[in-house]
């Protein structure tokens, strides 16, 4: 890279307004943004495949990220032509519109993701050949962090006060 370019990319995201996101389908976005210094203004996209067929987008805030910023994110979402979708809001709609009495992140939470990944774990090995029964990354990730939802205190939903 020119150097002359370089120092312009930089100056820029250092200006107060930029807002930083990540794309990302598999890294959980508050690793991404651990290094980020103005968390406030950090937030995911997580735009399905492929892109220009698929109409949802979820949007990601982490525990830092303001009201203002994450509904700036859902806003160009939605000028995009998306619909913008978050993880309270997959639970809401299953509670409100399927009557369930939490959604399914709230209910990973609630169980614990390392009972969640033992129980997948478990189904894989008494039915070797289905393929539905798959743990994914980010659940293996996420175990292996010690992140297991309501009795650490994180993971989808933040649980500490």
């Amino acid at each position: 890279m020119n150097n002359e370019f370089e120092t312009s990319m930089k100056n820029k995201v250092r200006e107060k307004h930029t807002i930083f996101t990540s794309n990302t389908s598999s890294l959980p976005i508050i690793d991404i943004a651990k290094d980020v210094q103005r968390k406030d203004k950090f937030g995911g996209l997580h735009f399905f495949n492929p892109v220009p067929v698929m109409k949802s987008l979820e949007v990601i805030r982490i525990s830092a990220t303001s009201d203002e910023i994450f509904q700036t994110l859902l806003t160009f979402g939605k000028a995009l032509g998306k619909t913008t979708v978050s993880c309270k809001i997959i639970d809401t709609a299953m509670k409100l519109g399927a009557g369930y009495p939490m959604g399914p992140i709230e209910l990973l939470d609630c169980v614990g993701l390392d009972t969640s990944k033992y129980i997948v774990d478990e189904w894989k090995k008494c039915y070797p050949n289905e393929t539905s029964f798959k743990t994914s990354e980010l659940l293996n990730k996420i175990d292996s962090e010690g992140k297991l939802g309501k009795k650490t205190g994180a993971d989808f939903y933040n649980y500490k006060k």
